[in-house]
């Protein structure tokens, strides 16, 4: 049945929600409503990965020359010695 839509209500689905999570992960999606009023929808779960786009930050960020420099007592600081 993938593809298809469902309303059921509020108290069906509290009562059969381990089976339409079953029908919503053969790819249906479930409409539920209340009162007839459809108020939240169970779909398929998906990953939602935004889209990168390397050199967004180029002339934003400076990092100073002594970054990588540490005195001796960051040095003890950090590392223990």
């Amino acid at each position: 049945m993938k593809g298809m839509t469902d309303i059921v209500n509020v108290y069906d689905a509290k009562t059969r929600l381990s089976q339409l999570i079953a029908r919503v992960e053969d790819g249906e999606e479930i409409t539920i409503a209340r009162h007839g009023r459809p108020v939240a929808r169970l779909v398929p779960f998906t990953e939602q990965r935004q889209v990168r786009r390397p050199g967004v930050w180029r002339g934003q960020v400076k990092i100073s020359d002594d970054f990588d420099t540490f005195s001796d007592d960051e040095a003890r600081e950090w590392y223990g010695h």
